[in-house]
């Protein structure tokens, strides 16, 4: 029940093997001038203890990327104060886009992603954050990513 973003949506293929340029899974650096980690957007499933998550990269500002990156394999790296961010993946399943919808990044412990916190909009993809949505939402969100993903592998 997770769906991923491989890169920010600034990332460009041509981009990779560039010296100031770098996208591993968990980390993204752009020209040495925009960074990205990747987060989850984590929405409980209405009726169960399932959370829905989407795999998302969000832009922080250098200083606080390097903070993160300094404190990555730290033990206790979650006491961290959370990191203001702009969402960086489009969900082409929302209506609205997805870019830049602001947000806090919330490091957990060593070996777990960051937990993404959307700011409390009107946005649907805030609202279902915030509320959750049902076991039919969530298979209507499966079928919209896989046509997506078929569709682009034409």
């Amino acid at each position: 029940m997770n769906y991923t973003a491989e890169a920010p949506a600034v990332w460009d293929p041509a981009f990779a093997g560039a010296d100031d340029c770098l996208l591993s899974t968990d980390q993204c650096v752009v020209r040495a001038q925009q960074y990205f980690v990747k987060g989850l957007i984590e929405i409980p499933v209405i009726g169960s203890d399932e959370v829905f998550s989407w795999g998302v990269w969000v832009s922080l500002s250098r200083e606080n990327f390097t903070r993160a990156a300094d404190l990555w394999e730290r033990p206790g790296r979650e006491a961290e104060k959370p990191y203001f961010g702009w969402l960086t993946t489009d969900l082409s399943v929302y209506s609205t886009t997805t870019l830049n919808l602001k947000t806090n990044v919330h490091t957990r412990p060593v070996g777990e992603r960051p937990y993404v916190e959307l700011e409390p909009t009107e946005h649907p993809l805030a609202v279902e954050q915030r509320t959750g949505i049902t076991l039919d939402r969530m298979q209507e969100i499966a079928a919209a990513v896989l046509h997506s993903s078929s569709s682009e592998g034409r």
